[in-house]
């Protein structure tokens, strides 16, 4: 059997070595603990010294994948495969309909952002807001964007550099010319819209003190922005002096008078919810104060709010609640809890549509307002719907679909009749029918039974000498279901299985799923995963030189954690812009939201917690680790890049074995969303060679 790192030295006539990363002698006293942090000074974003380390890295990292034979091929393919047209985002159907307008993105071919529609009655959709035009490298996206309840102006959010911050603009729909308003310092919202058009409500952070990338966010306010005025006329609506960690989400009803105020404090899945009446200036109402269950307002009629709520159902139910007598004893229960994890809800078209989670695949039910079962939507296989949303007055509504090997589609429902067509098609460089994707159930270490999804080439017959690429998150309440990716594609079609596992953390069987897989039950998803490689292995899908695993943000984490756990069982690793540092994560810009799932690093309990499992503390001096591809992005203002920095050198110090320890170091890129399709190309492309190279892929 080959060692760990031999396909590398063989690949070259001389191996690279990593360039040399400064050691400080630092160590703290925390919590009666000495904790080393020799490279502290990599949090320095944009210090000589840190530019001079990423120029290092960078380009040893491009040396070293240059070597790998087939690259060029590998990235051509990847080019043919996103050659197509897309509808809708990962995130979201992204069509909709106000007023006699529909509203829809669409991105032909490699255009590196999507390209906002608007459409009219019969008449030609037209191009209504182009972010290619933005920037000349493609990295200025379209973040965020709502048309007003007329469809007559958008409000949208540019965001630069892959930056989670925003600055909102106004469109005029008919001529397609932005309106003088700007509106700075917005992230983690989207545009609240007056019934009467005419303005935005909407939550901001101040004005960050010091570094914007890597800052602390605290005292997130409410205003309300009045057209064609200056943000510093903006009225503030809502705020919490008392409150550091709380975020505001506003949503408008449609008749006039209300406004609700989700409050969500970090990550938690429970959030409070407060209400204004206009026509009672000055006041604010509480309708949820305790931090007891999720509360996600989903339409409403009149003064009637539907809410899709975990209060006492932690799979999820629908209730409706009268502002006019919003006391518990007069909440009515519309939808009941079910055996599944609802997902989503939304009141439309005179019904309340549910999206169900059966073992992580959409099904979606629909009821009558009374609760009453009206019937089930057909899906096109088994797979990931997004529902639209449209105002429940129209009779038409929107949801799309994807899978594993289908990429998302957009399809018109009509609710009466019961039926859907597809409302467009793409033209693929590749056969779905090529594929398949199947659902097997393991035991975890302490027997919880975990689902996993498994594609391939229709008819592979695995064995130990198949690669594998087994990819998880488990955490913040988030489902794996199956979406749909180019690179998903060009790894099946290199003869690879692509396993995703579905780790307790995640939301996948409700809430009692993700708290069994947060704070001091952590280990937990852990574990979840490396029987998950266990499995793959036994089962003689693969073996351990052939088994690589891979996850971004929490998932870079899950696989930093069981890296460090279980050197021996991979033969490669990804960890892409991952939370390796978990006692400073909560210093740096959003993260201190994090410590809901995670815990507090400044509490003495939470803080032994995450230090049995932090990646980059648990890191082993002489250990052999095999082939690992650090992934981030310099301008990442959510996860900070010096997570990476700092677990990349720690990972390149401790290195017994002769398994490079490379790290990617996008530019102009941030955790992920918006980055333009050339960048994404680029990086996937260099994913997979390394991959082919570690497990001596033919």
């Amino acid at each position: 059997m080959r060692t760990l790192g031999t396909l590398w030295l063989c690949s070259s006539l001389m191996a690279l070595t990593p360039p040399k990363t400064k050691r400080l002698d630092l160590v703290e006293d925390l919590h009666g603990v000495k904790i080393a942090d020799p490279y502290r000074w990599l949090e320095e974003i944009d210090s000589p010294g840190t530019r001079a380390w990423v120029k290092a890295q960078s380009e040893y990292s491009r040396a070293e994948l240059d070597k790998v034979p087939g690259l060029a091929g590998i990235r051509k393919r990847l080019t043919e495969i996103s050659n197509y047209t897309k509808y809708g985002s990962r995130y979201s159907a992204s069509i909709t309909k106000r007023g006699d307008r529909v509203f829809f993105t669409r991105q032909e071919g490699l255009q590196n952002q999507a390209v906002l529609y608007v459409q009219k009655g019969a008449a030609e959709a037209k191009a209504l807001l182009d972010p290619n035009a933005l920037s000349k490298d493609g990295t200025a996206a379209v973040a965020t964007w709502a048309p007003s309840p007329d469809g007559k102006l958008l409000c949208y959010g540019i965001s630069k550099a892959g930056s989670d911050w925003q600055e909102w603009r106004i469109r005029d729909v008919e001529t397609g010319a932005d309106l003088p308003d700007r509106l700075e310092w917005v992230k983690f919202a989207s545009p609240a819209w007056s019934a009467d058009n005419g303005g935005v409500y909407y939550g901001r952070y101040p004005k960050p003190e010091g570094d914007q990338l890597t800052a602390a966010n605290s005292f997130h306010k409410v205003y309300y922005h009045k057209l064609r005025t200056a943000q510093s006329e903006d009225k503030l609506t809502y705020e919490r002096a008392d409150q550091r960690e709380w975020l505001f989400l506003p949503w408008a009803l449609d008749n006039g008078r209300h406004l609700i105020l989700r409050v969500d404090w970090g990550t938690r899945t429970e959030n409070a919810v407060f209400f204004q009446d206009t026509q009672k200036p000055g006041v604010t109402q509480t309708l949820i104060g305790e931090f007891e269950g999720a509360f996600t307002p989903i339409g409403n009629l009149g003064t009637t709010v539907y809410f899709h709520t975990t209060l006492k159902a932690p799979k999820g139910r629908v209730i409706a609640v009268d502002l006019e007598k919003p006391a518990r004893e007069n909440w009515r229960e519309i939808v009941p809890e079910s055996a599944n994890a609802l997902e989503y809800a939304t009141v439309s078209a005179s019904r309340v549509i549910c999206g169900y989670l059966l073992d992580a695949r959409s099904s979606v039910r629909v009821f009558s307002l009374d609760g009453k079962p009206d019937h089930d939507v057909t899906l096109p296989g088994a797979g990931t719907t997004m529902w639209a949303g449209n105002p429940e007055r129209e009779p038409v509504q929107y949801f799309s679909f994807q899978s594993f090997t289908q990429p998302q589609t957009i399809y018109r429902y009509d609710v009466a009749a019961k039926r859907s067509v597809p409302l467009f098609q793409s033209k693929l460089a590749f056969d779905p029918a090529a594929f398949e994707t199947s659902q097997i159930f393991y035991r975890s270490k302490d027997g919880t039974r975990i689902p996993m999804f498994l594609t391939h080439r229709k008819g592979l017959k695995p064995d130990p000498q198949t690669p594998v690429l087994l990819y998880g998150y488990g955490g913040f309440n988030i489902s794996l279901s199956p979406d749909f990716r180019p690179q998903y594609v060009a790894w099946v079609e290199m003869g690879g299985i692509f396993a995703v596992a579905n780790l307790r953390g995640g939301g996948e069987y409700g809430e009692a799923w993700h708290r069994a897989g947060m704070l001091d039950k952590k280990q937990n998803v852990f574990d979840d995963f490396v029987a998950a490689a266990e499995w793959l292995i036994s089962n003689k899908y693969t073996s351990k030189p052939k088994l690589a695993i891979m996850g971004a943000s929490n998932g870079g984490l899950l696989v930093g954690a069981a890296l460090n756990q279980r050197p021996d069982l991979f033969g490669a690793a990804i960890p892409r812009v991952g939370v390796m540092d978990m006692l400073r994560f909560h210093r740096f810009t959003i993260g201190r939201a994090w410590t809901s799932d995670y815990g507090n690093p400044e509490d003495a309990k939470d803080f032994a917690t995450v230090l049995k499992y932090s990646p980059l503390h648990n890191i082993k001096k002489g250990t052999q680790y095999p082939p690992t591809l650090v992934v981030t992005a310099d301008h990442d203002d959510r996860v900070v890049p010096s997570h990476s920095f700092k677990y990349a050198a720690a990972l390149q110090n401790a290195q017994e074995g002769k398994a490079p320890i490379l790290i990617r170091i996008e530019t102009s890129a941030g955790h992920g969303a918006g980055k333009p399709t050339a960048k994404i190309i680029e990086e996937e492309a260099d994913v997979l060679a390394f991959l082919r190279q570690s497990l001596g892929m033919k």
